[in-house]
């Protein structure tokens, strides 16, 4: 957790997922961020399957609303074009390779969202060392990349990443 509190140190609206199952735990993470006077956006699935966000208030506020989806929070959902406001996303992955092409659960919410995020907006997938990957991952021309990687030990930007190089 303390790598990504560094990873974001600063900046200030945050999009992130409620952690789930074997998933690196976001709990304490998301109780810090909002502690910390940041905005936090989470995943919602609306009506008809509509996907959009909701304001994160607390661990208290979440709650299983249909069965196998990830705890949402309360309150009234935002329209998917909320993360256009976040300066950065935290995202879950069940994979990642040296170039920051993301294996998923196959749902594709991340890569519906993420094309909506401004500019500036750093993408970082949260995975174990092991989820790492060498070889590169099969991609779709839908797939969306991050730009940097957390893991329990360390974070850091991949060199493909615009803000690595630093353009």
């Amino acid at each position: 957790m303390e790598h990504a509190l560094q990873a974001v140190e600063g900046m200030g609206a945050i999009a992130a997922y409620v952690s789930v199952g074997d998933e690196p735990c976001t709990r304490l993470l998301l109780e810090r961020l909002e502690a910390g006077g940041r905005e936090v956006l989470l995943p919602v699935l609306g009506p008809q399957l509509s996907r959009g966000w909701g304001r994160f208030t607390g661990i208290a506020d979440l709650a299983e609303r249909a069965p196998g989806r990830p705890p949402e929070p309360g309150g009234e959902p935002l329209p998917a074009e909320a993360v256009s406001d976040v300066d950065a996303l935290l995202i879950p992955a069940l994979a990642i390779d040296r170039a920051g092409n993301r294996l998923g659960q196959g749902g594709g919410w991340y890569d519906r969202a993420l094309p909506l995020r401004h500019e500036g907006a750093l993408v970082l997938a949260m995975v174990y060392d092991d989820e790492l990957i060498a070889s590169p991952l099969p991609t779709e021309p839908h797939d969306q990349r991050v730009d940097a990687v957390i893991t329990p030990e360390q974070w850091f930007l991949l060199e493909r990443s615009v803000f690595a190089s630093g353009s």
